[in-house]
């Protein structure tokens, strides 16, 4: 609960002073206080309990002369809340005395003091109830007399309740809170003499993190009292709140007598701002002067959650005129029932105890009327003395607030069982025991009892009881009510996951809605991507960035992305990991069926020509060109068409070794051939020439051991290759990322370029003879179409080499295929083809006549 006033400077120089004025003078033979407090509800007994209350809430201020001594504090607003308080103080000290149980023959006395809201007058009249305060003259020397009271109740606020803890501690005066809730008055080594009977705020302000936390709340506004209260809790609660991944848009502090300027400035935070959940750690007084600042604005549409000190509070609920808090949310204390309390404070008689007008001003307040001071004067209602509360409806007569009354309650049964126990009470007690204060708090620290109710108290090592709140929603009704509805409990005393435990209960947010509010900066980022912080801006605050390529998440609101294994790619969702496609050049795709096609026709056309040839085997043509060496080099053109079928389909190990063997010898054996072809060409005419005897050399055995001498030499370099570092099937994750190219690996790439370099030697020697020979007569002339041959066949394979090396995977495939094909039909072409269509369409050309008839040389 909060304070009722700030404690200005000044009030700390006031309570140093009256220190010094009741304390410090060892020269003066009596022990009494200067300014004497005059206590406002009095009875005597054998032992005496203290009360501070604030029966009123503010005072007039009066300017000081300096010329004289402070008058005292002239006190304004009654607080019916407070008088409910000192009631049920008073009916537990008479429940105590009336039973026989707890002190039997001890009567029980008490002592109450109205400290206006003030904490310099809290401390004064708690130094009043601890040395006593009577004005006659003592005999008591330097200030070693008995306590007057053995322990002291309130107050309700934090502030007030830590500077009385403050002053009372060094004598050891329990001072037991029934309302003040700030964390810190759990330290024992500051207020090691106060306890409480209600929850400390440590516990709250982390419950309520949680309660955030679990509507997935995580961008909140915060408005606190600019007290102990406030801020200690809400402290607590930012902290908490940052360890559940909640952000504080704004927290803004005020207090209820700041200028109106500050509160219209938090307003305008308010209304600007983004997050639509507002976290106010207030008291109810501080409550009320917010609320009016935000109906002037009508700003409604948010939703509140709030603190034990307004929650359940209906006074605070009757003045939201403009429904600005309905569907609020937040943490009480469980409710409690006192029998017979009711009743009790219903009769407000033991209230006449006072030795000045508080009972008449509380009593004309109450019943709306007013006590004649003489017989002439007039008065709207007179008061006369016996009115009855019984359909009286203001704040004393709302009994919503048992569970604050019990905390009061427990507060002096405490004490009662702790003087049980110093007394050693049984059907009577030991009067013969000096008490004093010190005693006392050690004994409370040490209770544990059950109140008649059944309900358990005790107290821990910090002085707090176990806390325990029930969850309450504001649900708004007809007449403008509104009804505290509890929808669920947390009990800290129980494990972590259990703590919290929301009812299965319509829940009504605000305006009126039954969808719970949606609060946070960013929205929650999907699988698939991840979050990155906005520069200069809370973590709740964030961009949601899609995973990258090969990269997935399958968790909302994840800060990083996994990247998948080498198999496997992402998915465009980006939200899990699926295997690769596997590409290699296959005989069902539109590339394989068109290079499979290409190829058989090459095939096919290779042996149409050896068909051609065969019929037309003994016509001069043939004859004169070197059938043998024609139709093996048409055999091995076949080879070679066939050969780059070996490079489609998905590779294994021995397609690999084969694919590439088989190209190379193919290719050599056809080029052995065209270059035996060449030779014998250009040889036939060296050898015409008188003195020659050159043929010898170039006859049929000699080509058939030539092409077989030039093959040797690849097939050694093809088995070297084998042996050494043979191809082998691969699968390519370089080439493109979203698929797996399965290819054949080179094994080593210095065999591939030698097969391939061999070839190119030979097919030059070919190009070189045959360029020799171009000049010869053109009816035996086959040089000049084996030289168009090699020129297709080297501008192949030199451009072949950049397409190779640059082209990603099955197109590397693909682009060998091809070269192998176009110099394959480069060389049936150009050696054959011009000679078919002699033979097919111009017969008369092939003739030994006409072979023979042209004999010169072309100059």
């Amino acid at each position: 609960m909060t304070f009722t006033q700030m404690w200005p400077e000044q009030g700390w120089a006031f309570l140093h002073l009256l220190l010094v004025a009741s304390f410090s003078l060892a020269e003066e033979p009596e022990c009494r206080q200067r300014d004497p407090e005059n206590s406002q509800l009095l009875k005597d007994g054998d032992i005496m309990l203290g009360g501070l209350f604030s029966f009123h809430t503010n005072w007039i201020e009066k300017e000081e002369t300096y010329m004289r001594n402070p008058l005292p504090l002239q006190c304004m607003s009654l607080n019916f809340r407070e008088f409910q308080l000192a009631q049920a103080m008073l009916f537990a000290i008479e429940e105590i005395n009336n039973s026989s149980d707890l002190l039997p023959g001890i009567t029980l006395g008490y002592k109450l003091f109205d400290t206006c809201g003030s904490i310099a007058r809290s401390v004064k009249a708690a130094l009043s109830l601890i040395n006593g305060n009577e004005n006659e003259s003592a005999t008591v020397k330097a200030c070693t007399g008995p306590a007057h009271v053995q322990a002291i109740m309130g107050e309700a606020s934090s502030s007030p309740s830590m500077a009385i803890a403050t002053v009372t501690g060094p004598f050891h005066t329990p001072l037991i809170s029934h309302y003040a809730t700030c964390a810190c008055l759990s330290d024992k080594t500051k207020y090691p003499s106060f306890l409480r009977t209600i929850p400390s705020d440590y516990h709250q302000s982390r419950a309520l993190a949680h309660l955030v936390k679990h509507f997935g709340w995580t961008w909140v506004g915060a408005v606190r009292s600019n007290e102990d209260y406030g801020n200690n809790g809400m402290a607590i609660f930012t902290e908490t709140a940052q360890q559940l991944g909640i952000c504080l848009e704004y927290s803004e502090t005020f207090f209820r007598t700041d200028p109106s300027e500050k509160i219209e400035k938090i307003i305008k935070i308010i209304k600007a701002s983004t997050s639509k959940v507002i976290v106010a750690f207030l008291s109810h007084m501080d409550m009320e002067v917010l609320i009016e600042g935000l109906s002037a604005h009508n700003l409604t549409g948010f939703q509140w959650v709030g603190t034990e000190a307004w929650i359940f509070d209906s006074q605070t609920a009757s003045r939201d005129k403009n429904h600005i808090l309905d569907g609020a949310i937040g943490l009480y204390i469980p409710k409690a029932h006192v029998s017979g309390l009711k009743d009790f404070m219903f009769n407000v008689k033991p209230l006449n105890s006072t030795k000045d007008n508080l009972f008449t001003e509380f009593y004309e307040a109450l019943f709306s009327c007013k006590f004649k001071k003489s017989q002439s004067e007039e008065v709207p209602t007179e008061c006369t003395g016996h009115e009855d509360l019984i359909g009286v409806e203001n704040i004393f007569t709302d009994m919503s607030h048992m569970s604050i009354f019990n905390n009061v309650y427990k507060g002096v049964y405490a004490v009662a069982h702790a003087l049980h126990s110093i007394l050693s009470c049984n059907k009577t007690c030991n009067n013969k025991v000096q008490l004093n204060p010190s005693m006392i708090l050690q004994h409370i620290k040490k209770v544990n009892f059950k109140t008649k109710e059944g309900e358990n108290v005790y107290f821990n090592e910090n002085g707090d009881p176990v806390a325990k709140y029930e969850i309450i929603n504001w649900q708004p009704r007809e007449n403008d009510k509104v009804d505290f509805v509890i929808v669920g409990v947390y009990d800290a005393s129980l494990p972590a996951e259990k703590q919290m435990n929301l009812q299965k209960k319509t829940l009504i947010w605000a305006n009126n809605s039954l969808q719970v509010p949606v609060s946070v900066c960013s929205e929650t980022c999907p699988a698939g991507t991840l979050k990155v912080l906005q520069k200069g801006k809370p973590v709740c605050c964030y961009d949601c960035i899609r995973c990258a390529e090969g990269e997935v998440n399958n968790n909302t609101d994840s800060v990083t992305c996994l990247r998948c294994p080498p198999e496997f790619w992402s998915n465009n969702n980006r939200d899990t990991c699926v295997t690769k496609e596997v590409e290699f050049l296959s005989y069902k795709e539109v590339m394989g069926i068109l290079l499979t096609t290409a190829s058989l026709f090459g095939t096919c056309m290779t042996a149409a020509v050896a068909v051609i040839f065969f019929k037309y085997r003994e016509t001069p043509l043939v004859r004169a060109n070197n059938s043998e060496l024609s139709f093996l080099l048409l055999l091995f053109l076949t080879l070679c068409f066939l050969c780059s079928l070996t490079f489609i389909g998905r590779p294994s190990e021995w397609s690999c070794m084969l694919r590439h063997t088989a190209f190379g010898i193919a290719f050599v054996l056809c080029i052995s051939c065209v270059l035996g072809k060449t030779m014998v060409v250009l040889m036939a005419f060296k050898a015409t020439l008188p003195g020659t005897n050159m043929m010898k050399w170039f006859g049929p055995a000699q080509q058939r051991i030539s092409v077989l001498g030039f093959t040797l030499i690849q097939v050694i370099i093809c088995v070297t290759w084998l042996a050494i570092s043979p191809p082998f099937p691969s699968k390519n994750f370089k080439d493109f990322k979203d698929k797996i190219i399965l290819e054949c690996a080179l094994g080593s790439s210095v065999g591939f370029w030698s097969v391939l370099g061999y070839i190119g030697l030979l097919a030059l020697l070919c190009f070189i003879f045959a360029f020799l020979a171009r000049k010869l007569p053109d009816n035996f002339n086959e040089a000049k179409f084996i030289t168009f041959s090699m020129l297709i066949f080297c501008a192949v394979w030199i451009t072949f080499i950049p397409a190779y090396v640059s082209s990603p995977g099955k197109f590397s495939v693909a682009v060998e295929i091809f070269a192998i094909l176009a110099s394959s039909f480069g060389l049936l072409i150009c050696i054959f083809f011009p000679k078919c269509y002699i033979m097919l369409l111009k017969p008369d050309r092939n003739t030994k006549k006409h072979m023979m008839g042209k004999g010169v040389f072309k100059s």
